[in-house]
């Protein structure tokens, strides 16, 4: 398996799986809209702030192939248009959630014959270019997403070797002891290891590490326990989320698409960092695209299928209400910001590099404050006014 493939499919769902346990809670638990906001503003930040950080924080600048790239911004805007229809109407039928999962379905299946679609792209791709009548004006955009496909695979070939060494390096890392006080350390460290000391003592109570030789077979239980842990703290952190803007008196959609989107996309922008450092950033691009695929086809489609095929709130009345009309405002507006990365991209001879972290981190300061104003009914009312409860 290719590692662009690898990003796309299981990094990406490994990452996104605090999104899955925040829809959840918000479709069975709250019954709000913080689920979908906080899919919809993760898939924001996925996009642009993910970049951002790799073309900021990566330190040099790293070629990408212009396959994996369109790939997944294809199947990212096929994701998001099918989101726009589902959310136009302020409702989600049974059937439409069977439709979003049944096309992440699809798109898995089209990931297992990518190498046979890369071939066939670039054949074509080398065909244009043979039979353009200018070919300088297209000739720096291919040599710089990987020349020939036969030095592509050779730099596939090493980048994955040195892949596979620096993730051995990184496990390499043994964690800090819970019982001895940390040594060759500064304060801010040793304050970072007592707040943290109450966790690291739970997760290293009932999460076996499999790391270790004695534990080494216990691999399902340690994926299990984690599935446990994301799960409750998902449903923790969405409750606080909610609690607080109620107080405060913000939409559930503002504080999906603003703190909570944040917060848990860390994974993915923590992954695609570390990955682009050691000259992955395929890989770091492809996770980023492949989250948003994950987010909004399974995240909020397998929920909405549940809740509205099994447990609908009316007998009879098979489908979910999503009470935010601004969310489907912010969904188009997604298209915007997957049309400007690739643009980016583009006009950057596909490098990744400060220039496009740059101008990402930008874009996504932008969306920020413009979904966030249509939430506030700035500029027209999509939020009714909250219910005062009689004291």
């Amino acid at each position: 398996m290719s590692e662009d493939v690898a990003g796309a499919t299981f990094m990406a769902a490994a990452t996104s799986s605090p999104e899955l346990f925040i829809n959840l809670v918000g479709t069975f638990v709250t019954e709000g809209d913080i689920g979908v906001g906080a899919v919809v503003g993760s898939a924001v930040f996925n996009i642009l702030a993910v970049p951002a950080c790799c073309g900021l924080f990566a330190g040099t600048a790293v070629a990408l192939d212009w396959w994996p790239v369109t790939r997944d911004c294809a199947a990212y805007g096929v994701t998001v248009v099918l989101l726009i229809l589902t959310l136009r109407d302020g409702r989600v039928e049974w059937y439409e959630a069977l439709l979003l999962v049944s096309v992440y379905l699809l798109y898995l299946l089209a990931m297992c014959y990518n190498s046979s679609m890369s071939k066939t792209a670039k054949s074509w791709w080398r065909v244009v270019r043979r039979n353009s009548d200018e070919p300088g004006e297209h000739s720096p955009l291919l040599r710089s997403g990987g020349g020939d496909s036969g030095s592509s695979s050779r730099e596939g070939k090493e980048d994955v070797e040195e892949g596979k060494q620096a993730f051995a390096d990184e496990e390499d890392i043994s964690d800090l002891s819970l019982s001895a006080w940390p040594k060759d350390c500064g304060r801010w460290e040793r304050a970072w290891w007592v707040l943290i000391w109450p966790i690291s003592l739970m997760l290293y109570l009932t999460v076996p590490d499999c790391r270790l030789e004695r534990w080494k077979s216990w691999y399902p239980v340690t994926f299990l326990t984690c599935v446990v842990w994301i799960a409750l703290t998902s449903y923790v952190v969405a409750w606080m989320i909610t609690a607080i803007g109620d107080t405060l008196q913000i939409p559930d959609s503002v504080m999906g698409l603003t703190f909570l989107a944040a917060g848990m996309s860390v994974p993915e922008a923590v992954s695609s960092v570390i990955v682009t450092k050691q000259g992955h950033g395929a890989m770091g691009i492809s996770n980023s695209l492949g989250s948003n695929v994950f987010d909004i086809l399974l995240c909020l489609g397998l929920p909405w299928l549940v809740k509205a095929a099994f447990f609908p709130v009316v007998p009879n009345d098979h489908g979910v209400i999503i009470n935010s009309r601004g969310l489907a405002y912010s969904a188009i507006s997604l298209l915007s910001t997957l049309f400007a990365l690739y643009a980016a991209f583009l006009c950057n001879r596909f490098r990744l590099d400060w220039r496009v972290g740059l101008t990402c981190l930008s874009l996504y300061a932008a969306y920020l404050v413009f979904a966030s104003l249509i939430e506030l009914n700035v500029f027209f009312v999509v939020n009714l006014p909250t219910c005062e409860v009689p004291t």
